[in-house]
């Protein structure tokens, strides 16, 4: 009861309002697609969304780049080493979902092999990079876990299954996972920024539940969708998951939302290891 009675003490009194800021945000985007049907098909918003959030992270990673002791010249060629394959990534995945290449068919689905295949590639060099590594120490770690704000977005299939579009046995888990982990984004962050006690550990719990999203949705989307390995079947065929612009959720947005998980857990990390030594000197 002591822990518990500390634990409320150490959180700032302002994380209610950021919570309840959030929820209200979220309640307007769902509303505006629920109000205009049309909205989302017209593949505006999710251009809108998918930039907005592609330069907002190019942009922090060269501010983080800033804070660094880098020379000049191994910033810029830092973050082209980054941003030249994050931005070619984005542009291939959006020709192929424009194309109708993701699409499910007989065969080997390709859906799948987008989703994991970046996740597979990136993953070693996210974890063991050096340059990263002298990044993520000097960057705020509220930064990655405020970022994910725009997880509220996948709230669109909630949106997809109230009008009979996608089955709710993967709009449910999935689309509510998403506006949870993005509700808590913003108000993690600012405990982060604030440097509340329990912080780096409601993060690390933020992000695992962030991960547990994504492999939920993952498998129920594979298992359910028409294809080879489908063995759930579900209410109705989950065919929009292939198709643009609802596409780029899956084959950008989770691979590319799963690497800023893991780069925020090593951040993390890293900081609990600099804490340690901090304590015992104290």
């Amino acid at each position: 009861m002591d822990t518990v009675l500390q634990v409320r003490q150490s959180i700032p009194r302002g994380i209610g309002g950021l919570f309840a800021l959030m929820l209200a945000f979220t309640a307007l985007w769902l509303g505006l697609n629920v109000m205009w049907p049309d909205l989302q098909a017209t593949g505006i918003p999710s251009i809108v969304i998918r930039l907005a959030i592609h330069t907002t992270m190019l942009a922090g990673l060269w501010l983080g780049l800033g804070r660094t002791n880098f020379e000049a010249s191994t910033r810029v060629r830092v973050w082209l080493a980054i941003a030249l394959p994050f931005t070619a990534w984005l542009a291939v995945v959006w020709w192929l979902a424009v194309d109708g290449a993701l699409r499910p068919r007989p065969g080997i689905p390709s859906l799948p092999i987008a989703i994991l295949l970046p996740v597979v590639i990136g993953l070693p060099f996210v974890l063991r990079s050096e340059h990263i590594g002298a990044v993520l120490d000097a960057t705020p770690p509220s930064w990655l876990v405020g970022l994910q704000l725009y997880r509220i977005f996948g709230g669109i299939f909630l949106v997809q299954w109230s009008r009979g579009g996608i089955s709710g046995t993967f709009a449910l888990p999935a689309g509510m996972g998403d506006v949870l982990v993005g509700v808590l984004a913003l108000s993690v962050a600012y405990l982060l920024h604030v440097g509340a006690p329990p912080a780096r550990r409601l993060a690390m719990v933020w992000n695992i539940l962030g991960l547990v999203d994504f492999a939920i949705a993952i498998g129920i989307g594979i298992l359910s969708a028409p294809g080879p390995l489908q063995v759930i079947i579900p209410d109705k065929p989950n065919l929009q998951l292939g198709t643009f612009p609802t596409v780029m959720i899956p084959a950008f947005a989770v691979p590319s939302s799963i690497l800023l998980h893991v780069l925020s857990l090593r951040q993390l990390r890293r900081i609990g290891r600099s804490v340690v030594p901090a304590r015992a000197a104290a």
